[in-house]
């Protein structure tokens, strides 16, 4: 199984891809940032530059059992996710 979320903030484009048997990945524009396997909780991180050129950080939380949740904070502030899948 495989879940996705995505959101966009500013001009970039985020997705984290959650699988079962592949783990976890944070894509930044389509650029392969950070990825783990873990069974029941993850943390990526990884950037982004903002429209003022200055470098932002991102972490991502994955978390539970049978349905996985996502969390996501660009500089410490919440950020919302949508699930495509």
């Amino acid at each position: 199984m495989k879940s996705i979320w995505t959101t966009h903030y500013e001009n970039n484009e985020i997705k984290v891809e959650n699988t079962w048997f592949n783990g976890e990945r944070l894509y930044v524009n389509g650029i392969l940032q950070d990825e783990k396997t873990s069974l029941f909780s993850s943390n990526l991180t990884g950037h982004l530059i903002n429209a003022n050129n200055q470098r932002e950080n991102i972490k991502v939380s994955l978390f539970g059992y049978v349905k996985i949740k996502c969390s996501l904070f660009i500089n410490d502030k919440k950020i919302e996710v949508i699930q495509e899948k």
